[in-house]
């Protein structure tokens, strides 16, 4: 029976302990550990009394010799790290230090620059090697299964994958003017930041927001898209041998925008420190505080996500066109686990690939992605915990 240590205890790891407990034929014993153990102890009551041994601990996931202590002390077989990307090397650290395999779902940025990329925990993987652990990174959807999609068209429906593009769709209404549906922090640095794509052996950057297209998703329907960076284009680059052209692209409401440029206009998503009544605070941070926890969005989103890979290529020396998706509904997630979709389509991934992990099928020493797996196993495990795909062959192409 698997034995996991849950750092985290937001939206993503509400969904991730829901789904730890139904698989109770695969784990036996979780322990949720946050900053605030008041928020571990409020998750492990929903969750009691369902086969699955819960405890709850406080730690402070900055602080290695903190982790260790934990880690030494718990020994679980994997630490699934659903805390802030922040935290992802301080984790790394301490599971280094006490030979306990790693998984997380965002890749490390730091907490001063709003900048993200895997090279930081790439550089762990002759450590985790030699340590005979391993560390799968991004297993949430997008980074995570939009990987093992690829990886998914490549083995069954591909010679040659020439363009990816990645398209993450919510068509969810909370009725508030303006809040997030993951992290108000990490969410704002990304959409702020500047735009990137490959094409052609290069990366070509692109400003805020600047590119725009329309899309038709199913049971959702026309959408604004704009295109952005999003770390899985990094390792798909790397992993999906003869790419020529990745873009991701997520849609957004006018309104929502709007709100945005007048909170960057005014110096709010600012992560520069300013004094404030003799105290440092960094606006971003501020805003943080003021705006919903998306934790608190299930009860009042309704709508449906549709996130998926439209692949282009060759396959028998003919061009094929290949679509892969999933379309998950906001109120249904919050009937099973109390959560919206955003959060559901990060949590059900996390949970597989350390079920994966644990069953050995996804297992080997070292850092890795999760596209460089056998995808046919997460694809069928996807089907059977709450996030069934779909495909469609011959798709309207994004121009």
């Amino acid at each position: 029976m698997g034995r996991i240590l849950m750092i985290g205890a937001g939206g993503v790891a509400g969904v991730a302990a829901h789904k730890f407990v139904q698989n109770n034929e695969v784990f036996g014993d979780l322990m949720i550990a946050s900053r605030t153990k008041a928020r571990c102890d409020e998750l492990a009551a929903k969750l009691d009394g369902r086969g699955v041994n819960i405890e709850t601990a406080q730690v402070d996931a900055d602080n290695v010799p903190e982790l260790i202590e934990l880690i030494s002390r718990y020994k679980p077989q994997i630490v699934v790290n659903l805390a802030l990307p922040y935290q992802d090397l301080t984790i790394m650290d301490a599971c280094l230090a006490t030979k306990v395999h790693y998984l997380d779902t965002a890749n490390y940025e730091p907490k001063d620059t709003a900048k993200f990329e895997y090279s930081w925990q790439w550089a762990y993987h002759d450590r985790f090697k030699q340590a005979g652990i391993m560390a799968l990174l991004g297993c949430g959807f997008d980074p995570g299964v939009t990987g093992v999609f690829s990886a998914y068209a490549a083995k069954h429906h591909f010679d040659e994958i020439h363009q990816i593009d990645i398209l993450d769709a919510n068509g969810g209404d909370h009725g508030y003017p303006f809040a997030t549906n993951f992290n108000p922090e990490i969410n704002i640095r990304e959409i702020t930041s500047k735009g990137r794509y490959w094409e052609q052996g290069q990366w070509i950057e692109t400003e805020p927001l600047e590119i725009k297209r329309q899309y038709d998703f199913k049971e959702i329907g026309m959408k604004d898209m704009y295109l952005l960076y999003h770390e899985e284009l990094e390792s798909l680059v790397k992993n999906i041998k003869g790419l020529k052209k990745i873009r991701f692209f997520m849609t957004f409401g006018e309104k929502y925008l709007t709100h945005l440029r007048v909170l960057e206009n005014v110096g709010m998503t600012s992560i520069e420190p300013i004094e404030f009544k003799g105290q440092q605070i960094i606006p971003l941070e501020f805003l943080k505080a003021i705006l919903p926890d998306p934790a608190s969005l299930g009860p009042r989103t309704v709508g449906k996500t549709n996130i998926g890979n439209i692949f282009q290529g060759l396959k028998d020396g003919k061009p094929k066109n290949y679509y892969l998706y999933n379309i998950c509904d906001h109120q249904e997630c919050y009937r099973e686990v109390g959560s919206q979709a955003i959060s559901y389509t990060t949590g059900v991934p996390a949970m597989i690939g350390t079920m994966l992990m644990l069953q050995g099928t996804w297992m080997k020493p070292g850092v890795y992605n999760v596209e460089e797996f056998d995808p046919d196993p997460f694809m069928d495990a996807l089907n059977k915990w709450g996030l069934p795909w779909h495909e469609c062959f011959n798709p309207v192409l994004v121009e």
